[in-house]
């Protein structure tokens, strides 16, 4: 089947990244050169997103034309790692994003572990960020290896967490079980005159069958036994920051990132933003989607679950606004959809051809996209050229 020439469109090509897979320009461009390859003539806009998780700091330093720096910090089981972070505006904003020091992709999955996986690095980061002195502080959350409630941001801030005798407690969800006083002024200060805006990807709260460990806590490598250990941990930490005047678990968000959400919102004073609009905002996402004929979004995953704060959910709602068809395609497709057709996508396709070990869909994932970017492109053309 050929694809009629006669008839060009602009396709706006906007996914999130594929997780511990490709960065979401690699989606992008891979979605572009399918497509490319069987409708030459169509006019292409790649614009790369993400929702608060992993790629948040790059899509919004490029999108602002500014500058990555990279620094080492302490990674989420004690090994070092590098890290990015963003500034744009001459240095008035800085970027930093959790999953670039506390990620998932940070800790094989055979060695990740929830009781222990700290969160310091991302206040390592946090701290090589302020060296700048930024007016503005954009925090990506998501994708964090981490359910220490940002205990371990705190620490690296300077705040000081203690055990009954007077001793730093150990970092990890498993250390908030030890904590017995805090003292949050010192964190608070290096904070001073800093405006901290935070792109979260999910409204979960901290505590509970809905909470940080029960949720997100297996896909770190809690077993159930563990979750309610880190729900409990989680639950000491909210009552002795709740004496304090402050509340870390009442709010959607404050679950966000293995509870890093409550934290930051609770005690450094944070704006919480849902991530994809923090992004699709700067980007200037609906500039190019007013013009589009139809627009493609892409995440590793699309499920019931992206309908609540996710890139494809986010697309899609914009895209309704002007009428535009989005498409979404994915390595793993779930079966409930229909919140996501609500919103305004118009369908969705798996990637993989076959069932095959994930491993094996990762290496395959960049030619699975352009293939199927390719096939769809056919029939795109094919069904415009029979109007």
């Amino acid at each position: 089947m050929s694809t009629n020439k006669s008839c060009t469109l602009r396709v706006v090509i906007a996914p999130d990244s594929f997780k511990e897979c490709l960065a979401a320009e690699q989606v992008a461009q891979a979605i572009a050169r399918g497509w490319r390859l069987a409708a030459p003539d169509d006019q292409l806009v790649t614009v790369p997103l993400a929702d608060g998780g992993e790629g948040t700091t790059r899509a919004l330093t490029e999108a602002r034309q500014g500058q990555l720096h990279t620094v080492k910090v302490t990674g989420p089981m004690g090994e070092p790692v590098s890290a990015h972070y963003g500034l744009v505006n001459e240095g008035e904003i800085a970027i930093v994003e959790v999953a670039e020091a506390s990620g998932l992709h940070c800790v094989p999955a055979s060695s990740r572990n929830a009781l222990t996986a700290s969160s310091v690095g991302t206040g390592e980061l946090i701290l090589a960020a302020l060296e700048h002195k930024p007016k503005t502080l954009i925090m990506g959350l998501g994708g964090s290896a981490t359910t220490d409630g940002g205990a371990g941001i705190l620490q690296a801030l300077g705040a000081r967490l203690l055990d009954h005798g007077g001793h730093p407690i150990p970092g990890g969800g498993n250390g908030l079980a030890e904590l017995a006083s805090l003292d949050l002024a010192p964190a608070l200060e290096r904070l001073a005159g800093v405006n901290l805006v935070v792109a979260c990807d999910v409204n979960n709260p901290l505590l509970g069958p809905n909470g940080a460990a029960a949720v997100f806590g297996p896909q770190k490598g809690a077993d159930s036994r563990q979750v309610v250990e880190l729900d409990r941990n989680l639950g000491h930490f909210a009552r002795l920051v709740e004496q304090q005047g402050m509340d870390i678990a009442s709010f959607p968000g404050s679950g966000a990132a293995g509870g890093i959400g409550g934290m930051v919102a609770g005690i450094l004073g944070a704006e919480l933003r849902p991530g994809i609009e923090l992004v699709m905002e700067t980007v200037e996402l609906e500039s190019h989607l007013a013009q589009a004929d139809l627009v493609i979004t892409a995440e590793g995953a699309i499920d019931s679950q992206s309908a609540y704060g996710k890139t494809p959910a986010g697309v899609a709602s914009l895209a309704k606004k002007y009428g535009v068809p989005v498409i979404g395609l994915a390595g793993k497709l779930g079966a409930e959809l229909g919140e996501l057709h609500r919103l305004g996508l118009s369908a969705a396709f798996s990637i993989t051809p076959a069932p095959m070990e994930l491993q094996e869909a990762y290496t395959q994932a960049a030619d699975n996209l352009e293939t199927t970017a390719g096939q769809l492109a056919r029939l795109v053309h094919s069904v415009s050229g029979r109007r």
